[in-house]
């Protein structure tokens, strides 16, 4: 999953989960917050945190 935030984007491994009932598919809770994270940390500029949670790319205009 792709995360966008000001200058940065962020590739975060998340499992999506498809058990074939009501609201599938859907992602854990634990993934949820992953994301969560990774957006608050990219917005507060701690890309080294954020780093330990997703793939963390810097964005330059061409």
């Amino acid at each position: 999953k792709l995360v966008h935030e000001g200058n940065y984007i962020a590739e975060v491994d998340i499992e999506i989960l498809d058990t074939g009932e009501g609201w599938s598919p859907y992602i854990s809770l634990e993934d949820a917050r992953k994301l969560d994270d990774v957006r608050e940390y990219l917005r507060k500029g701690d890309i080294k945190r954020a780093a330990r949670l997703a793939r963390v790319f810097h964005l330059n205009p061409v």
